[in-house]
């Protein structure tokens, strides 16, 4: 998780410059007594995850929230904007909002300006079906606000059985709006697949050509993405080489998704550890809060901002954080030399396709994963609590 991830402001602020990066990160890996103080939890998130709503004009094989139909329950403006200001108190630096797709809510401008206002940055993530020029010139005149486009094939032969007939098109011709508006530096995101791992370079290229930077996620088996993983994660070989590709490419951007890596011998730039309930965490469109982005099921869950003492109360005193925040084991992991390095890998991909959450990441660069996952029962993997897809959820078969 570098200092450039993290920040995602851009210029245009007050005296034209970016908001202030918090003095405990540092754009290399983290040090030993950094890290043992972020693993220890902090008084406040850096960032945190923030998920507006459950709609969403797609149905993406992958989505980690399930997203397509909107919640009931979801909070009006007027919740939403106490969120904003319990935020704010906090001193949080900024928020990743996503979804579902912000933006199908119609108070969308009217929060996002709010938090911005009020000195929260905002990053969100759309899919860009719903930016043409006229809210492509609205964003850009905007500060503190920074903007991802979906994007998982650098064709719409790769990207669409995806993300849906037409969606490729659709967020070429959002980035399009955002560099004529003059927005700037935006993100381009791509969740890394086996069908897309090989076109790495032209997601690259196309950045550029836009004057945006490249960010890649890692694909987790979580929500739909349950479903999809085991046909759509990278293959051995291909992890080893996307290891190669970011370790070449500093500049591109990966937060803390790729850390599991850090077992070929090199770690990439950033926290190279799970932040989950210690530095970051994640709201749903309800209010209920969650210690994993990645994560949202009812095992994960420590609270509702909507609770006695709102979030804050959640972040600091919560029993699944105060947990999370002691000193973990290493369990099946003791005996392997690298686990100081990948500290045993993503909880969320683990807890998702059956693996306990102190056995090894599922994919494992020396094979232990694949062994474990050999051993699990598919009748026994957790069921996903938080559904809102449009329609019964079925695993891939167009791919």
């Amino acid at each position: 998780m570098t200092v450039t991830d993290l920040v995602q402001s851009r210029p245009g602020g007050p005296a034209g410059v970016a908001a202030p990066v918090p003095p405990t990160l540092a754009p290399a890996p983290a040090s030993a007594s950094l890290q043992q103080e972020l693993l220890r939890g902090l008084e406040a998130p850096i960032c945190l995850t923030w998920e507006w709503t459950y709609a969403c004009n797609l149905q993406c094989v992958h989505c980690l929230s399930s997203s397509g139909r909107r919640d009931p329950r979801e909070l009006d403006t007027t919740r939403m904007r106490s969120v904003v200001d319990q935020l704010a108190d906090l001193q949080v630096f900024y928020v990743n909002v996503g979804g579902g797709e912000p933006m199908t809510r119609p108070d969308f401008f009217e929060v996002l300006e709010y938090s911005v206002d009020h000195g929260v940055g905002v990053k969100f993530s759309t899919n860009g079906g719903m930016i043409d020029a006229s809210n492509a010139r609205r964003l850009a005149d905007l500060d503190y606000v920074d903007i991802q486009i979906s994007l998982d094939g650098a064709d719409a032969m790769t990207n669409d059985p995806v993300r849906g007939l037409g969606s490729y098109d659709r967020a070429r011709r959002a980035m399009e709006h955002l560099a004529a508006a003059g927005f700037g530096a935006f993100k381009l995101s791509v969740v890394v697949t086996r069908h897309n791992v090989g076109q790495l370079d032209t997601f690259a290229a196309l950045a550029a050509e836009y004057g945006a930077e490249l960010r890649v996620t890692r694909l987790r088996p979580s929500g739909r993405g349950q479903d999809s993983w085991a046909r759509l994660h990278p293959t051995a070989q291909q992890q080893r080489e996307l290891h190669g590709w970011l370790v070449a490419r500093p500049e591109v951007l990966t937060g803390d998704s790729f850390f599991h890596l850090a077992a070929y011998g090199q770690s990439l730039p950033g926290l190279n550890l799970c932040g989950a309930g210690r530095v970051v965490c994640l709201i749903d469109p309800v209010g209920d809060v969650y210690a994993c982005p990645f994560a949202l099921h009812e095992h994960f869950r420590a609270g509702s901002v909507l609770d006695e003492g709102g979030f804050a109360k959640v972040w600091r005193s919560s029993e699944l954080f105060t947990e999370l925040r002691e000193p973990g084991n290493p369990g099946a992991c003791t005996s392997c030399g690298h686990y100081d390095a990948c500290q045993g890998g993503c909880m969320a991909a683990k807890f998702f396709t059956g693996l306990p959450l102190d056995g090894p990441d599922p994919e494992c660069v020396l094979g232990h994963g694949e062994a474990a996952l050999n051993a699990v029962d598919p009748k026994g993997l957790p069921i996903i609590d938080n559904d809102h897809s449009k329609r019964r959820r079925l695993p891939l078969t167009v791919l």
